[in-house]
């Protein structure tokens, strides 16, 4: 008899990944297909919607081959903007969270919402990371586009209703976006003042809920059943955290991935503009996060550079540096969390001319954590103090990561051994769906555990010293970036 299974899939910008879950033997099968990001101008992210529906069909074909799938939920990226028209067809690129093109539509809507308290509505403050200020950037550039748009749609939400379920976003979608409210009530202020018509807001749905079946024509090319079930999954740092075991108040996770993550549980929201606040899969309990606008994606633009064909070479030459030998900003795309600014820029201060390749690869890992560790001393003014903290993502292979994040945050970090990341969170969530397990405490059992690397106290003060000088040079070479910026648009 075929194996019983939910899959669990995953869209991120270089990928599409899925998983297939059985609840009782735990993971019986992967795949991944490669996805693009596409950035035309600087500060522009964008990609291609039909890419990712082809990607996450040929996904779901080998997960699926010879198995009885009982269920399907997707995880992505949030809040990416996806437009489609009355028939469901995407009208452009879709804009992606890291994409700084709506700097002037920020400046205005904050100032025509300047009465209206945001933070104490959506958890967060009006950023580029709002979609509010890309909508509005759309209806002045691209007029035409704006005037066919039926619904707006987060990346996942939009291969969900591919797949057959019935048009929604999902409830961190919705917070995120800054067009609903923390109890997924549309903002009339907001939508006003950004020109947004009402069709266009979907019903909000949350992680777990059943939204429809999958399309029978689709069914019928993968050979499953008539009735798979398509349940809500989620944001990916959000499911990523779930699938990592945070469920405790003082876990957190960093998330070493294209982007950088961090999240924190915690039993209250807590509001700070300087952060982003999501809903976790438990009702009742809160993810205050925050993300950096680049992560591994500079590490891989800086491997193009260089011509190398390996981050392993890179790492060998980093291992031979000294730490703190030089200091970066890794503002390569702007910033988002904690400083929510489009326009800073990336930098590297204290070359001479026996710098290495090794040197400015380690100080790219190292100004990386630094900007997580100014996001714990935010979590930490509201009380949220790490006590466990777990990375995950593609630069978690990176011993050599591991231990400057360590170092630099100045606490104990656990790695995890194979963690399948958000795919696996929305795995667990179509099972808690159906009715295959009851509780989402069931992420542990399949959790194993890696290497915990502790901080090496003798860097402890050489640490201390670098992260303080680079808070104090990102905040002096602001306006030096902010003119750069300007001539660059």
């Amino acid at each position: 008899m075929s194996e019983e299974v939910v899959l669990g899939l995953d869209l991120g910008s270089s990928g599409v990944k899925g998983v297939a879950l059985d609840v009782d033997q735990g993971l019986v099968a992967t795949a991944t297909r490669p996805v693009h990001l596409s950035t035309p101008r600087p500060g522009w992210a964008e990609a291609d919607p039909e890419e990712w529906w082809n990607a996450t069909r040929e996904v779901i074909a080998t997960v699926s081959r010879g198995r009885r799938v009982r269920a399907i939920a997707v995880s992505g990226m949030v809040p990416a903007v996806v437009l489609a028209d009355e028939s469901g067809r995407t009208l452009r690129p879709a804009i992606l969270q890291n994409d700084a093109r709506a700097v002037v539509e920020i400046e205005e809507l904050r100032s025509r919402l300047a009465d209206v308290d945001l933070l104490r509505l959506t958890g967060s403050a009006l950023t580029q990371q709002s979609v509010a200020p890309t909508l509005v950037w759309l209806a002045r550039h691209e007029p035409d586009t704006w005037r066919r748009v039926h619904s707006v749609l987060g990346s996942y939400d939009w291969i969900a209703q591919r797949l057959g379920a019935r048009p929604h976003v999902e409830e961190n979608w919705a917070i995120e976006s800054g067009l609903y409210d923390l109890h997924s009530r549309p903002l009339e202020d907001v939508a006003r003042a950004a020109n947004i018509r009402w069709p266009e807001m979907l019903e909000v749905a949350r992680p777990g809920e059943l939204v429809g079946v999958l399309d029978p024509a689709l069914a019928a090319e993968w050979g499953c059943r008539n009735d798979v079930a398509l349940v809500v999954g989620g944001a990916d740092h959000v499911l990523s955290a779930l699938g990592a075991g945070l469920t405790q108040p003082g876990d957190v996770l960093v998330k070493l991935g294209g982007a950088g993550d961090i999240l924190a549980v915690s039993e209250q929201p807590v509001f700070d503009p300087r952060l982003y606040l999501d809903a976790h899969p438990r009702e009742g309990t809160w993810l205050p996060n925050g993300c950096m606008a680049t992560s591994g994606s500079l590490l891989a633009w800086e491997r193009e550079l260089f011509g190398e064909t390996t981050f392993e070479t890179l790492e060998e030459a980093a291992r031979l540096s000294r730490p703190g030998e030089l200091l970066a900003l890794p503002y390569f795309l702007g910033e988002k969390t904690p400083l929510h600014d489009p326009d800073l820029r990336g930098a590297l201060i204290g070359l001479h001319l026996a710098s290495t390749k090794g040197d400015i690869h380690r100080a790219f890992l190292e100004s990386i954590a630094y900007a997580f560790r100014a996001h714990l001393d935010v979590m930490s003014e509201h009380g949220l103090e790490a006590t466990t903290v777990r990375v995950t993502n593609g630069g978690s292979r990176s011993r050599l990561w591991r231990e400057i994040v360590a170092d630099v945050l100045g606490r104990p970090l656990h790695s995890i051994i194979n963690h399948p990341g958000a795919s696996f969170g929305a795995a667990v969530l179509a099972a808690l769906g159906v009715g295959l397990v009851d509780s989402l405490d069931v992420v542990r059992h399949f959790l194993e555990a890696g290497e915990m690397i502790e901080p090496r106290a003798e860097l402890r003060d050489l640490y201390d010293e670098r992260y303080r000088l680079f808070q104090e040079w990102g905040a002096a070479s602001t306006p030096v970036a902010h003119a750069l910026a300007r001539g660059q648009r």
